[in-house]
């Protein structure tokens, strides 16, 4: 195997790892439960998994999705996280290669990925990932130094608007979280992908959402966490090509 294929089977690994670390802090964290000491163990009969239960993926398909204990089911969301994660950081990987680049954004799509599943469930996004996230974008801009205006301006870019809308709505028309979420993340994609990230978490959210109040029956209230996500993803993946593709027909 070639040297990036390699690395392409290990980053892939290690997202899969970190997304067995987000099911954890998306079970937790709603409930206000330590996510670095507390012992993993089954919602039903208490008992205390051991490390050969934790093993992600397998471990799951092992057990046949059930606890070895009290063989109540465990959802299939623990191995879709984190086979989802896996994939997060491997397309990350194909589009950047190895750098701090593709660490922060790595870092930073497992993040988007559990704070959508919070959100989604609890309308909130814990303001963590949100400082994780800003955290992300400081380390950026000392990695880049040369173009830091691009991530400042990315700072303010959606999150300055949002706020002028939050505050003539009076919190009607947007959620605080969504207001440092866009602020954080333009810290760390810079304000032209963080524009086109929003965007793209606008139609994503007005189609996808009314497609599931037609099929599902969801409520009217739209949880953007995880459209804005979405957004900041494709953006982060396809944003400079569809940006040039786009201002090339000009």
């Amino acid at each position: 195997m070639t040297y990036t294929t390699v690395l392409a089977i290990l980053t892939t690994l290690l997202g899969i790892v970190v997304g067995s670390f987000l099911n954890v802090c998306i079970y937790r964290i709603p409930k206000k439960e330590d996510i670095v000491f507390g012992r993993s163990h089954c919602m039903n009969c208490g008992y205390v998994l051991k490390w050969y239960d934790l093993i992600p993926v397998v471990s799951w398909l092992v057990l046949k999705g059930h606890c070895r204990k009290c063989n109540t089911r465990i959802s299939v969301q623990y191995p879709l996280i984190e086979v989802l994660n896996g994939i997060l950081y491997l397309s990350v990987f194909l589009r950047y290669g190895a750098g701090v680049e593709t660490l922060l954004f790595c870092l930073m799509v497992s993040a988007l990925l559990a704070l959508s599943v919070i959100d989604l469930r609890t309308y909130e996004i814990p303001v963590g990932f949100n400082y994780f996230i800003f955290a992300l974008g400081l380390v950026r801009i000392i990695s880049d130094r040369q173009n830091w205006s691009l991530y400042v301006f990315g700072f303010f870019s959606v999150s300055l608007p949002l706020f002028l809308i939050y505050v003539l709505t009076k919190g009607r028309g947007i959620g605080g979280g969504d207001i440092k979420l866009m602020a954080a993340a333009g810290l760390v994609l810079g304000w032209k992908l963080a524009v086109l990230g929003f965007f793209f978490g606008c139609i994503a959210g007005s189609v996808i959402h009314l497609i599931r109040m037609k099929v599902s029956k969801a409520s009217h209230v739209l949880a953007m966490g995880p459209y804005l996500s979405l957004g900041l993803y494709l953006s982060m993946i396809f944003g400079s090509s569809f940006l040039s593709w786009y201002l090339g027909r000009f």
